[in-house]
C-alpha cells in the first residue's frame, strides 16, 4: 500500500516560478564554489533541488508537496509519470539527506563534500531543465 503524502493543487505554469527560484539557488551555489565557501554550496544545492522537485511536480501533475518534510516530496517525484523518474528521485534523495550534516551538525562542510554535492546537484538540474523546456 503506497502511502499518503500531504499535496496542495497548483496551477501547470506554477512550474516557471519554482525553476526561477531553482535557477537562483544553482547561481549561488556555483558563486559560492568558485568563493570556496563550502556550507553555503551545500545549503544551495539542497534548496536547488528541492525547488527543481516544485517544478517539476507542478509541471507534470499540477501538485506540490505539502508536508514539512522534504523527503516527501522527494516520494512525490519518485511516483511522477516521467521517464527515469527513478533514478533522478535516487540522486535527490542523497542530496537532500546531506542537509542536516551541512547546517545542523558539528563538523565543517569540507571542500570535498561541496564538489560531490555540486556534481550531483549539476546532473540533476540539467536533467530537470531538459524535461521543464521539452514541451
Amino acid at each position: 500500500m503506497m502511502k499518503h503524502l500531504k499535496t496542495r493543487a497548483v496551477d501547470q505554469n506554477e512550474h516557471i516560478a519554482y525553476w526561477n527560484k531553482a535557477e537562483q539557488f544553482y547561481e549561488i551555489m556555483r558563486h559560492a564554489h568558485k568563493n570556496r565557501m563550502w556550507t553555503a554550496v551545500g545549503l544551495n544545492a539542497v534548496h536547488c533541488v528541492i525547488s527543481s522537485c516544485d517544478a517539476l511536480l507542478a509541471k507534470s501533475q499540477g501538485i506540490r508537496a505539502a508536508g514539512e518534510d522534504h523527503m516527501q516530496a522527494v516520494e512525490l517525484l519518485a511516483r511522477a509519470p516521467v521517464a527515469g523518474i527513478e533514478r533522478q528521485a535516487a540522486l535527490v534523495r542523497r542530496i537532500i539527506a546531506k542537509k542536516n550534516v551541512i547546517a545542523y551538525e558539528n563538523r565543517e562542510f569540507r571542500e570535498s563534500d561541496a564538489l560531490d554535492i555540486v556534481k550531483q546537484t549539476e546532473r540533476f538540474y540539467r536533467w530537470a531543465f531538459e524535461y521543464l523546456n521539452e514541451k
